[in-house]
């Protein structure tokens, strides 16, 4: 009997997403990598230099690295990344699904990433994710930043400790929070509310802050979905924060209602 062609579809994404790999370069993104018991290495680069700064990493991780001379560095990443000498192919982390990470906190925070494609500025999101306390931080498949990496050399670290999960479809997932009990809150520099006056009397409850890309912001689909538009409150007229800003102090003000 012939498969239908949504099966075959997905399975052949389960297929590319299996066969996907990721090369991280730094000295901080590659140790953080290697001493990562959930993280799958596959192949290690480094100059005679790197070697030696990384060499208890490396002893941890029980992997053979490759020489590389520091001149005709050998890694396939692109020529003008500060690579720091050190280069390391891997399997993308799977951290679970949205209940694994997203349910079981105290008070727990969530940020949701609506079509967020820079890597720098994601990385910067999951640094600051991780000191503030977020249960997690989620993209989409498509029109998302994948991890990659410029994404963890500006994560340093925090890619390998915060869970970041890439959804199919943002609004679906908004819904599915709010059935968790959720307060969905969507960042928007017009809305009438402050998230401080959004989350009066229920900081100790579950928020998730939804933050659109720079420019465009939030997509329509998304502002109709959430609770409630609400903005970060603001000393005097300015333009915009950068998202990543916008995160760690959206992700700060939703403890302090």
């Amino acid at each position: 009997m012939k498969k239908p062609k949504w099966v075959v579809e997905k399975e052949q994404a389960r297929k590319a997403q299996g066969d996907e790999t990721v090369w991280l370069f730094g000295l901080h993104a590659v140790r953080d990598a290697l001493v990562n018991p959930r993280r799958e290495k596959l192949r290690l680069i480094v100059t005679l230099n790197a070697q030696t700064r990384l060499a208890e990493a490396i002893a941890e991780a029980g992997v053979t690295p490759e020489l590389a001379d520091a001149r005709k560095f050998t890694a396939p990443i692109d020529p003008g990344s500060v690579h720091q000498g050190a280069a390391l192919q891997v399997k993308p982390l799977s951290w679970g699904s949205l209940s694994e990470v997203c349910i079981g906190a105290d008070a727990p925070r969530v940020l949701l990433l609506d079509r967020v494609t820079d890597p720098h500025n994601v990385g910067a999101i999951l640094r600051s994710a991780e000191v503030l306390g977020a249960s997690a931080v989620i993209g989409t498949r498509h029109h998302s930043a994948p991890e990659t990496g410029a994404l963890a050399k500006t994560a340093s670290g925090a890619l390998e400790r915060q869970p970041y999960l890439r959804v199919r479809n943002l609004a679906d997932t908004i819904t599915e929070l709010q059935n968790m009990g959720y307060l969905v809150l969507g960042l928007d520099g017009e809305a009438t509310a402050t998230i401080e006056e959004a989350v009066s009397g229920r900081t100790d409850g579950a928020v998730a802050l939804v933050l659109g890309a720079e420019g465009p912001g939030l997509r329509q689909k998304t502002r109709e979905t959430v609770d409630q538009l609400v903005r970060i409150d603001a000393a005097g007229a300015f333009g915009s924060l950068n998202v990543s800003n916008a995160a760690a102090v959206g992700l700060y003000a939703s403890r302090r209602g």
